[in-house]
């Protein structure tokens, strides 16, 4: 196993700067995830951690290695690109075995590691089938199988979901993670799918305009977005502008006020500035709709009326009008066929979770 840094890593087109001091790091045996919406930077960061890319700035290390001006060769790293790219006149066997002959290992050993690699991403059974006769998954897992057989030190995957339709994608994703495990091979995976960074990381490094906002475990950053595109690009939240009203320093609870409501919120965890706006964030499924004789169990409870109920399957999103403020709140499980004929309802709605973000 291998452990991978970058640090301050910086690459410019021009004036444009599309990597602006990135530092990451992947422990060893770890899965670690570029995040970000497309053009950030994400893949330019993974490009150069392959050698595809000479950075302008910063340092590259493979343990004690500094890589930086290696090329891709000589750095013995796996990479899956977006889209699939197997030999179409050689069937599985021979698109599998191709880095190994190149290498002009022993036949032996070239079958041992082609009946492995596709062992791992369960395609047995499949090496005499050509490309076209595979399906969109099937093909995926020979390419993994393919960087698997080569057995390199780094795994390095270029949104390789991307292009595969939203059921076999969701099957495809835990099956990357099932093989990194079973591996135990450092892989960095980059996507633009928070679900999908979410169900297979152990941490994640959320990218914004070339720069990394915000590093952490999913749970850390989902529950603990310091900044507000990471508030709004993970998942969806109620965005409400605030001032400071009052803070008990005893009790930990700032008091803040927008629309004439005083919404309170425990433990903040910034220096708080009667002279400055706030900005916080609620996420939907933290907002319940309520008995109003349950209104003192909630830190923060208010009537309002609903505007629209819309069904998404799972969830019945609910548009609340509270005071001027329009909150959206989740409903699940049977409760939310409850609301299906709410519009124009009065509601009363309680909450104790919300987030003070950094600007």
């Amino acid at each position: 196993m291998t452990r991978v840094e970058a640090i301050d890593l910086v690459k410019r087109y021009g004036s444009f700067v599309a990597v602006d001091k990135v530092t990451l790091r992947a422990r060893e045996g770890e899965l670690v995830t570029i995040l970000g919406p497309s053009g950030c930077g994400k893949s330019t960061t993974l490009r150069m951690l392959a050698g595809l890319i000479q950075p302008d700035g910063g340092r590259i290390f493979f343990d004690e290695r500094d890589v930086t001006s290696l090329p891709p060769d000589k750095r013995n790293i796996g990479f899956v690109f977006q889209r699939v790219a197997l030999f179409p006149h050689m069937n599985v066997y021979k698109n599998v075995a191709f880095g190994l002959e190149m290498r002009k290992m022993p036949k032996r050993v070239i079958q041992e590691r082609v009946k492995e690699a596709l062992r791992l991403v369960h395609m047995e059974g499949y090496e005499d089938r050509m490309p076209s006769q595979l399906s969109g998954g099937q093909a995926q897992r020979v390419e993994i199988a393919r960087v698997l057989a080569t057995d390199p030190e780094v795994l390095l995957f270029d949104e390789p979901l991307s292009n595969i339709d939203a059921k076999l994608k969701d099957e495809l994703k835990y099956e990357i993670r099932r093989i990194q495990r079973e591996t135990r091979k450092t892989l960095i995976y980059v996507t633009h799918d928070q679900a999908e960074a979410f169900a297979i990381s152990d941490r994640v490094y959320v990218m914004n305009n070339g720069r990394i906002e915000q590093e952490g475990t999913p749970l850390e950053i989902y529950t603990n977005p310091r900044t507000p595109f990471i508030a709004s690009f993970i998942g969806t939240t109620n965005f409400i502008e605030t001032s400071l009203k009052d803070y008990d320093e005893k009790g930990g609870i700032a008091t803040l006020e927008a629309s004439g409501l005083e919404i309170r919120v425990r433990h903040p965890s910034i220096l708080l500035d009667r002279r400055r706006r706030y900005f916080i964030s609620i996420r939907p499924e933290d907002i319940k709709v309520i008995n109003p004789d349950d209104q003192k169990s909630y830190l923060n409870s208010f009537k309002g009326t609903v505007e629209d109920a819309i069904f998404i399957g799972t969830t019945v999103r609910l548009n609340i009008n509270v005071n001027g403020l329009l909150l959206k709140v989740d409903t699940y499980g049977a409760e939310r066929f409850n609301f299906l004929d709410s519009k124009g309802k009065e509601v009363v709605i309680g909450f104790d979770s919300c987030t003070i973000l950094n600007m």
